[in-house]
């Protein structure tokens, strides 16, 4: 192990190099070894044609020189695959524009290829991604049209007449990841990182591909100093260690403040977190909320569903469920906003790779997601909208490897202002776009795979739910103070199927006060 400077990693780079670069959106990104990247290829012009691998591109939804927008100069990115590609806005919409090709691959899938690259496997077989956009039948994963012109990443494989998906690993060259101490003699320490992430899987694909490993910290620490529990990564591991402070500027991107009740060493009281506004997003949460259940373990996923757990705290129910996300904290209550993939009070945290060996196993009892399209067949779209491409995360592995889903969002999407009186809502200024159309531009989560497994599926909005069934949505529920020809039926591009059954979202989720929700024990 040797101790370098940030702008010296390029010496160790070259042109056309596979790089794997560690963060989840905004947590967990190595920010001064990806600024040496952009710092050294704006004044040498080199290295360029790189491929960058990631799994929640760093980022923080804007269009800031921060994670992957630093890579988005023309000609410094050669190709891309990435689980979640449009963190950053820049380095996404370069992606939209075509200015190099990009793979989107689901986050578990590509968390699993990593650990089979460094086992000098050809691939991974699953079922994870059919009848989806990363299906070869229907993009293979392609997330631009250059793409399309690549290599396949993923093929179609039969086995006992059963369709599963082949796909492919690739060598990485370098892996560039955020931790927290090294020792003297290069060992890495995480008791800061409230995300574990991919940096183990990165660093073992590096290294056993013949490539090298270079490591951010925020100090060096003496030999004997660190716990062996704290060390995920063995000094024959680590080729190089770059020493850089936490970036306070950064605000809560990265989080540059240690927070210890995000690692599990404090614990704080959950009342201390401010009670969320009665608005569209509290109703979708507060409805969602209805379908939970006593000791289920539930996936938030990011957005919106991320107010499902302020919602439980509220209520006070909070303890009597397990929440998870992909990211690997188990417990607690996840923090959303920037920092998002980190939990308050969690109760384990594992790595990326094994949080999706439970999921993809069945480990869930239920998964709380965002929509941002519906198709009249249930088809869900949150990957790729125009030229803004965005990316499944762990969406796929979620939603087709748990019996529960429920998708929450608004009805329509741009500018959408309601009002609450009287426990009715009403649509002062209505949305600008349709979310519910005849098709899908992706299918990021697609109902006839839901339905062949016999997949439990809500789609909650702020004035209407849907059930999926075999004869496509079914309108089961309707706001109090709403219009169903005017305010719902007049907005969708396809007729639901109108239950017998209609009836009312619960009056006590239009209530300022607490709902008074108990939850379910059967």
């Amino acid at each position: 192990m040797k101790i370098i400077e940030a702008q010296e990693i390029t010496n160790y780079i070259k042109n056309y190099d596979t790089i794997a670069i560690s963060g989840s959106g905004g947590s967990g990104s190595p920010e001064a070894l990806i600024a040496a990247l952009m710092n050294s290829y704006q004044e040498k012009q080199t290295p360029r044609s790189i491929t960058v691998v990631t799994g929640i591109s760093p980022g923080n939804l804007t269009t800031e020189p921060v994670g992957m927008n630093m890579l988005s100069a023309d000609g410094l990115v050669g190709k891309a695959i990435c689980a979640h590609l449009g963190m950053g806005k820049v380095f996404g919409n370069a992606i939209g524009e075509n200015k190099f090709p990009a793979f989107a691959v689901p986050l578990g899938v590509l968390n699993h290829l990593l650990r089979a690259q460094a086992g000098h496997e050809p691939g991974i077989i699953t079922h994870i991604g059919l009848d989806t956009f990363a299906d070869p039948r229907i993009n293979g994963c392609c997330a631009n049209e250059l793409a399309q012109k690549e290599e396949p990443i993923v093929e179609i494989m039969k086995i006992k007449n059963k369709d599963y998906l082949f796909y492919k690993t690739f060598p990485i060259n370098v892996a560039l990841l955020k931790a927290t101490y090294a020792d003297t003699k290069g060992n890495i320490s995480f008791e800061h990182e409230a995300v574990i992430g991919e940096q183990y899987n990165m660093a073992i694909a590096a290294h056993n591909s013949g490539g090298i490993v270079i490591v951010q910290v925020e100090d060096i620490k003496e030999f004997g100093t660190l716990k062996a529990k704290d060390v995920l990564i063995h000094n024959k591991l680590v080729d190089y260690v770059v020493v850089a402070k936490p970036n306070e500027a950064l605000g809560e991107y990265n989080l540059p403040k240690y927070r210890p009740e995000l690692t599990g060493e404090k614990r704080i009281p959950l009342t201390e977190i401010p009670k969320a506004p009665l608005n569209e997003r509290k109703i979708c949460g507060r409805r969602a909320a209805f379908e939970l259940k006593k000791g289920y373990v539930i996936n938030l996923g990011v957005g919106m569903p991320d107010i499902v757990g302020k919602v439980a705290a509220e209520e006070g129910f909070l303890d009597s469920l397990t929440l998870s996300l992909e990211c690997g904290p188990l417990g607690g209550m996840p923090i959303g906003g920037v920092a998002f993939g980190a939990s308050i009070n969690p109760e384990s945290i594992i790595s990326t790779a094994e949080t999706f060996d439970l999921y993809n196993g069945g480990f869930l009892d239920m998964a709380i997601l965002g929509l941002a399209e519906v198709s009249q067949n249930g088809d869900v779209n949150v990957s790729a909208f125009g030229k803004r491409i965005t990316g499944p995360g762990g969406f796929i592995n979620i939603t087709q490897s748990t019996k529960k889903i429920v998708f929450m969002g608004t009805f329509m999407a741009g500018d959408l202002e309601i009002d609450i009186k009287n426990q009715k809502l009403n649509i002062l200024k209505e949305g600008t776009k349709n979310k519910f159309v005849n098709q899908v531009e992706q299918i990021t989560f697609s109902g006839k795979n839901a339905l062949k497994n016999n997949i439990d599926v809500l789609y909650v909005t702020e004035r209407a739910v849907f059930k999926l069934t075999k004869g496509g949505l079914e309108l089961i529920e309707i706001a109090p103070g709403i219009n169903l020809e005017k305010d719902i039926l007049a907005h969708m591009e396809f007729k639901p199927i109108i239950s017998k059954n209609l009836k009312f979202m619960p009056e006590s989720i239009f209530n300022a006060g607490k709902m008074g929700l108990t939850i379910n024990e059967d």
